[in-house]
C-alpha cells in the first residue's frame, strides 16, 4: 500500500513538473511574439530559443525560433555596416561577431568579421610601424633553384660616363663585385648615362632601357646581356613551371575560362587544364608565375548567395444574392381517351373537357452569402549569383498530345492516333535569377505565375483541362533587405441576371412576385512581395585593388626593390628626426644597421 501511495505521488509531482515546464515554454514562446511585433529581432530570438529548448519537438516553436535567428543575424550585420561605414571598426566588429553567434551558418556574418579583423589589424600595423614605401609584390616559395644576383656591396652607386653598353655594362657591375656575359650576337652601342645614388639593380634597368637589351642572371655573381627582342628572350630567359589549384570552380566552363585569363593577360601559352583536380599547369617566367598567382586569386572567389523570401498572398471574396420567385414558364397540354381521363382527374394540373393542362410549380428563394478565402505561401528560396532557382508548388496536370485523322467513310475509329502525354506545372510557379553586385545590391529576373484548373474541353474526343492563368515577368534591382510588392493582379466581376415574366417582371415591387433577380459579385487579388538577403557577397580586398606595374607591352617583368632602398639612413634613422635637413651621404658602401 505504501509503494502505490508513492508511485502516486511521483506520478502526481513528474504531471505537475510538466505542465509547469509546458507552461514556461509557452510564456516564453508568448514574449518572443509580444517581441517581434516591437521590432525587437533580439529580444523575440532569446525567448523563442527558450522555448524551443523547453520543446524541442512543437513545430510552433521550432519555425519561429529559425525564423527568429535570420532577422535577428541580419539585424545585427546591417548595425555594423553602419558603424563601418562611420569608421567605428570595434563597434562594427562586435555587432558581426554578435550576427555570427547567432547563426553560425550565415556566411555573410563570418566574411564581416574577418573583414572588419583585418582592417583593424591593418590600422594597428600601420600605426605601430614608421611610414615606408609600399611593400613588393609577396612572393611564394620558389619552385627548385631560383637565380638571384648576391653582390658584394649594396651601396648607392654614382657613374657618368660615354661609352660602348657592354663597357657601361662591365663599369657598374664591376663596382658591385658581378661578373658580366654577353651574347654572341649582341652589337653594342654607344651611350651616355647619368647616374646618382642609385642601386645596383637601378642602375642596370636604366642602362638596359638606354641599350635596348635585357639581361638576366647566370650564376648569382654572373649576368648575361642580350638584345631585347622576344627570339632572345625565349631562348634566355629561364622558366619556372607551377600547379594552381582553385577553390570555387563548379563548372568545366570556369576552368576554361581562368587559362584563358592568364593566356590573354599574361601571354602565358604553355597551360595545361586538369579538369579532375579543377587545376592549371603554368610554365612561364617566374614574373609570369607570379602574377598568374595573384590573377588566379583574384578570379577564384566563391560565388556570392542569395536568400530570396517570396510571399503569395491571393484573396478572394464572393458576394451572392438571390432573391424573388422562380415562377413557370411552360405548361404542357394532352388529350385524354375516356379510360384515362378518371386517372388524369386525380393527377397534377387542370382538365378542361378531354384535354389535362400540366404546369409545373413555383418557389420563392430569399439567399445572400458572403464568403472571404485567404491563401498565403511564404518559401525561401536560396540561389548562387547569375544561377536560376525554381520553385513549383502545386500539381502536375497531363496534357494528351498526338496526331488526329478522320474516320473511314464517313465513319469514326479512334480519333487519337498516336497519344503522347505532357504534364504541365500547376499553381505557384517560381522561377528567379539573381544577380549580386558589389554594393550589396541584388538584381533579380523574376518570373512568377499563379495557375489552376478552371474547366474542361472536348478536343477531338479528348478531354483536355483549361488552365487558367496569372503571370508576371519581371527584373528589378533591390538592395539587400528591401521589399518588392509585385501587386495589382486584381480580377473583379459583377454579374446580375432576371428571370420571370416579361413586363411585370420590370414592376418594382412586384417583380419579385412574378420574378427572380440574381446578383454575383467576385474579387480576386494576388500579391508578391519578394525580399532578397546576401547570405554570401562578393569579397574584394585591398589586395585585389592593387595595381602592379608588369613591365612593357613586350615583356612580362616586375620591378624589384634592392635592399639598399628599404634599409636607407634616411627612411630608419638612428637618431630622432631633426627639424634641419640631413646631412651629406657618405661616399663609402653603407652596410644596413643590424639594429634595424
Amino acid at each position: 500500500m505504501v509503494k502505490r501511495l508513492r508511485l502516486l505521488v511521483l506520478v502526481a509531482v513528474a504531471a505537475v513538473g510538466l505542465s509547469v515546464y509546458a507552461d514556461s515554454a509557452k510564456d516564453a514562446f508568448d514574449q518572443g511574439v509580444r517581441a517581434e511585433r516591437r521590432g525587437s529581432f533580439d529580444d523575440a530570438f532569446t525567448s523563442y530559443k527558450q522555448a524551443y529548448t523547453l520543446a524541442p519537438k512543437n513545430a510552433k516553436y521550432i519555425t519561429a525560433y529559425t525564423r527568429t535567428r535570420s532577422n535577428a543575424s541580419t539585424q545585427h550585420i546591417h548595425a555594423g555596416q553602419v558603424l563601418l561605414n562611420t569608421g567605428a571598426l570595434p563597434e562594427a566588429l562586435a555587432e558581426f561577431q554578435r550576427a555570427a553567434e547567432i547563426d553560425s551558418s550565415n556566411f555573410l556574418a563570418q566574411q564581416e568579421v574577418r573583414r572588419t579583423a583585418d582592417m583593424i589589424r591593418r590600422q594597428e600595423r600601420q600605426r605601430s610601424m614608421p611610414k615606408v614605401e609600399a611593400a613588393p609584390l609577396k612572393l611564394p616559395e620558389e619552385v627548385g633553384q631560383s637565380l638571384e644576383l648576391q653582390p658584394l656591396s649594396n651601396a648607392a652607386l654614382s657613374l657618368r660616363m660615354t661609352a660602348d653598353s657592354d663597357v657601361v655594362y662591365r663599369t657598374i657591375c664591376k663596382l658591385a663585385g658581378i661578373n658580366v656575359l654577353t651574347d654572341p650576337d649582341y652589337k653594342p652601342q654607344k651611350i651616355t648615362i647619368d647616374l646618382t645614388d642609385v642601386t645596383l639593380r637601378e642602375a642596370l634597368d636604366m642602362v638596359r632601357l638606354e641599350s635596348k637589351t635585357f639581361w638576366r642572371p647566370v650564376t648569382p655573381k654572373t649576368i648575361i646581356v642580350a638584345s631585347d627582342s622576344p627570339a632572345k628572350r625565349k631562348e634566355l630567359e629561364q622558366n619556372v613551371m607551377q600547379t594552381f589549384y582553385l577553390r570555387n570552380i563548379t563548372t568545366p566552363n570556369e576552368l576554361q575560362e581562368a587559362a584563358s585569363l592568364v593566356r590573354q593577360i599574361l601571354d602565358v601559352n604553355r597551360v595545361q587544364l586538369l579538369q579532375a583536380q579543377d587545376a592549371l599547369v603554368l610554365r612561364g617566367t617566374k614574373d609570369q608565375m607570379l602574377l598568374a598567382e595573384k590573377l588566379l586569386s583574384d578570379f577564384d572567389k566563391p560565388k556570392s548567395e542569395v536568400m530570396i523570401d517570396i510571399a503569395v498572398m491571393e484573396v478572394s471574396r464572393d458576394k451572392i444574392r438571390t432573391l424573388g420567385t422562380t415562377v413557370p414558364t411552360t405548361a404542357n397540354i394532352g388529350v385524354l381517351s375516356s379510360i384515362a381521363s378518371g386517372i388524369a382527374s386525380g393527377g397534377s394540373g387542370f382538365q378542361l373537357g378531354n384535354f389535362v393542362i400540366s404546369v409545373p410549380g413555383g418557389s420563392f428563394t430569399a439567399l445572400a452569402s458572403d464568403s472571404n478565402t485567404k491563401i498565403l505561401q511564404n518559401p525561401e528560396i536560396r540561389a548562387l549569383s547569375d544561377e536560376k532557382a525554381t520553385l513549383r508548388i502545386g500539381d502536375r496536370v497531363p496534357i494528351a498530345t498526338g496526331s488526329f485523322s478522320p474516320g473511314i467513310g464517313g465513319g469514326s475509329v479512334s480519333p487519337l492516333i498516336s497519344t503522347q502525354f505532357q504534364y504541365l506545372d500547376v499553381g505557384v510557379n517560381v522561377d528567379i535569377t539573381p544577380h549580386i553586385h558589389s554594393e550589396r545590391e541584388v538584381t533579380l529576373k523574376m518570373v512568377l505565375e499563379i495557375s489552376s484548373v478552371t474547366g474542361t474541353q472536348n478536343i477531338g474526343g479528348i478531354t483536355q483541362p483549361i488552365i487558367g492563368q496569372r503571370r508576371i515577368e519581371h527584373v528589378a534591382r533591390l538592395a539587400d533587405g528591401d521589399v518588392n510588392l509585385l501587386g495589382g493582379i486584381l480580377e473583379d466581376s459583377d454579374t446580375q441576371s432576371l428571370s420571370g415574366y416579361p413586363w411585370v417582371s420590370k414592376i418594382p415591387i412586384l417583380r419579385y412576385l412574378f420574378a427572380q433577380d440574381n446578383r454575383e459579385r467576385r474579387e480576386t487579388e494576388i500579391v508578391f512581395a519578394i525580399t532578397p538577403h546576401i547570405v554570401r557577397a562578393q569579397e574584394i580586398t585591398d589586395e585585389n585593388l592593387r595595381a602592379i606595374e608588369v613591365g612593357t607591352g613586350n615583356a612580362i617583368e616586375l620591378r624589384r626593390r634592392s635592399p639598399a632602398a628599404a634599409t636607407s639612413p634616411s627612411e630608419h634613422p638612428a637618431e630622432p628626426a631633426k627639424p634641419e635637413p640631413p646631412a651629406q651621404k657618405v661616399a663609402p658602401p653603407r652596410v644596413p644597421s643590424p639594429a634595424r
